[in-house]
């Protein structure tokens, strides 16, 4: 991935509202004027309390639901007033999910769950795809266990599926929410390195929703959300370079 590529923008909010109940008495607002950009290069956490919106993000940032006010850009691409059709095409090119619950198709091996994004896009995978994915189990630690159904993994091996699933289309943007909640610390530190080489390797920005001090002390970028607005957006490795000059 060269440098011009790592410093595209890959996401930008600008002045990001959701409110629900609108028009009603009870309505109300959970986001207020959001405005954050990612490039490639970034590997960014996302943190506050429960309540503080995080998953209302996530789920707007992915196409999942669409802003009251404001304006998502993916890729450049202002998707506010897009048509379904399109929403639905931009995400399924551009962006890949990872969740708490890795949601793996019982009734299929692990090489068929990872090539289910492209199979709903486009039918039957080629046999490059097919090499692509057998590639991206290689590099989660699941060579040999292409075959296996979900029953028969354990529950870090599932979740490093559906990491090489979220990755099979080589997302641009890679969306976690609690991905690690459910695993041991040793799987947990083992899936966490995998987002670290994917974005390294693939150029795919990172935004990680984690209730994890220590995971998120490990990203690059700690965003912090209070009460629906933006608090803060701390650059740790900026700091940490100042830091070092300031011992220098």
């Amino acid at each position: 991935m060269s440098d011009h590529n790592r410093s595209e923008e890959v996401l930008r909010l600008e002045r990001l509202r959701k409110s629900y109940n609108v028009g009603k008495p009870t309505e109300v607002e959970v986001l207020h004027s959001i405005d954050l950009a990612l490039k490639r290069s970034d590997f960014a956490s996302l943190v506050g309390a429960s309540g503080s919106g995080k998953s209302t993000l996530l789920n707007l940032v992915g196409l999942l639901d669409c802003p009251t006010a404001g304006e998502i850009h993916i890729l450049g691409e202002a998707t506010r007033d897009l048509p379904d059709a399109r929403r639905t095409q931009l995400r399924a090119d551009t962006i890949g999910f990872v969740f708490q619950f890795h949601h793996l198709i019982q009734a299929f091996t692990a090489l068929e769950n990872v090539l289910m994004p492209l199979m709903v896009r486009q039918g039957a995978p080629n046999e490059h795809q097919r090499k692509f994915a057998l590639g991206l189990l290689e590099q989660v630690g699941l060579s040999g266990k292409e075959h296996r159904k979900p029953d028969q993994l354990s529950g870090g091996q599932q979740q490093r599926v559906a990491v090489a699933r979220a990755l099979i289309n080589k997302p641009a943007l890679l969306l976690a929410d609690e991905p690690t909640g459910n695993l041991d610390s040793k799987s947990a530190a083992e899936v966490f390195a995998l987002f670290r080489e994917f974005n390294q390797q693939f150029g795919c920005a990172v935004l990680l929703v984690t209730h994890d001090q220590q995971l998120s002390e490990q990203c690059d970028r700690i965003i912090t959300l209070a009460d629906g607005h933006l608090e803060s957006d701390l650059n740790i490795y900026s700091q940490s370079i100042n830091s070092s000059s300031n011992y220098s």
